[in-house]
């Protein structure tokens, strides 16, 4: 493992450098604060390059939220039977919902994919890798990712308050320390329980808050905060400012996407549509209305009936030129009633229909 994860740690610290020597022009190098802000900026720039896939996963995400209830159709479809020919029938059915809809439950994994390799490393980094090449360490002296001797022996003495590093964990550390992880823990716990409730729950349709999916969900409301507390407390506080910069990232992203561009049918929409018209009435402009337009089926054209010939100049017609002739003389006098109502046909049909009514008056008063 850790020769795999050799390479992300060597870029995980050279990022930290990077940023190290932009914010020492302003901030004193050797501050815990200045190690602590270039954790934040190696957490936004990862963030930044994976917003091509954030944007994927809201597709996918989103796609998977319309497929919902073909996907439970076909999962009911199949209930209780367990015959090889039924689940291969329910895994193709399946598929070609999910081909149907442009949905893949993977997409809606991968910035998580992306950024575990880079948590790990930045674990790794402060856990071991910074510890061996400060003062002490087996390692000292040698230069790894930009971090040089020097360097390393500030990362790892440089304090946050009076005597808390960023390579200091709640188990390992003084009560300030202790303090300081818990208090970032707790804010970790409540940043995901808000945007796992108020944003994700809120941005679901109707139709998405049943089922699997929707009891998956909720379970998460629970189970994330309750990881972080398990596994918090041996995490460097390097590593947890980077797992809570990543949290509060998250949140914001989310509410702007969800803001601006809400799940058609969701509680987020409704609340979008009512602020468009708060801020139209406060214009003096009038209400936009939202609802889906009704779609309305085509009036159809009044038949016109032509009584056929039999004869015409002395020869008796055939029954296809009787039929052909019909068709013509309809057609004629199709556009003959076209031209003479350019209004539309359902005018035309609700004429015929008065002059009928009007006649049928006459025939009883009489």
């Amino acid at each position: 493992m850790s020769k795999i994860l050799m390479p992300i740690e060597w870029a995980v610290f050279w990022i930290m450098v990077q940023f190290h020597k932009v914010l020492s022009f302003v901030m004193d190098p050797n501050s815990g604060w200045t190690w602590i802000l270039s954790i934040v900026g190696l957490t936004v720039l990862v963030r930044i390059l994976i917003l091509p896939l954030f944007a994927k996963q809201i597709r996918a995400s989103r796609a998977m939220q319309i497929a919902g209830p073909e996907l439970r159709a076909v999962q009911q479809k199949y209930k209780g039977k367990t015959d090889p020919e039924s689940r291969q029938a329910m895994t193709q059915e399946t598929m070609e919902v999910y081909r149907k809809h442009g949905a893949s439950p993977v997409s809606s994994c991968l910035p998580l994919l992306i950024q575990m390799p880079i948590f790990f490393g930045l674990f790794r980094a402060l856990f071991y890798t910074l510890p061996e090449h400060s003062p002490g360490g087996k390692s000292y002296g040698e230069t790894f990712g930009g971090m040089t001797p020097e360097l390393a022996k500030s990362a790892s003495t440089s304090t946050i308050f009076s005597h808390t590093t960023i390579a200091d964990s709640f188990l390992s550390g003084t009560i300030e320390t202790k303090l300081i992880t818990g208090i970032i823990i707790a804010l970790m716990c409540a940043v995901t329980f808000l945007t796992q409730k108020e944003l994700t729950m809120k941005n679901l349709p109707p139709s998405a808050l049943e089922g699997p999916a929707a009891n998956m969900q909720k379970i998460m409301l629970y189970v994330l905060p309750f990881i972080y507390i398990i596994t918090g407390p041996g995490m460097p506080l390097g590593v947890l400012i980077y797992w809570l910069t990543t949290n509060v990232w998250s949140f914001g992203q989310q509410w702007w996407m969800i803001r601006n561009n809400p799940t058609p049918g969701s509680d987020a929409e409704k609340v979008r549509h009512e602020r468009i018209n708060e801020k139209r009435a406060k214009k003096g402009l009038e209400p936009l209305d939202f609802r889906p337009a009704k779609v309305e089926k085509p009036v159809e054209e009044q038949q016109i009936r032509v009584q056929p010939k039999r004869y015409e100049k002395g020869r008796r017609l055939s029954d296809e030129e009787m039929l052909e002739r019909a068709r013509r003389q309809r057609a004629e006098a199709q556009a003959k009633r076209r031209a003479q109502n350019p209004g539309g046909s359902s005018a035309a049909g609700r004429k015929g229909s008065g002059k009928k009514k009007s006649s049928a008056k006459k025939r009883n008063r009489r």
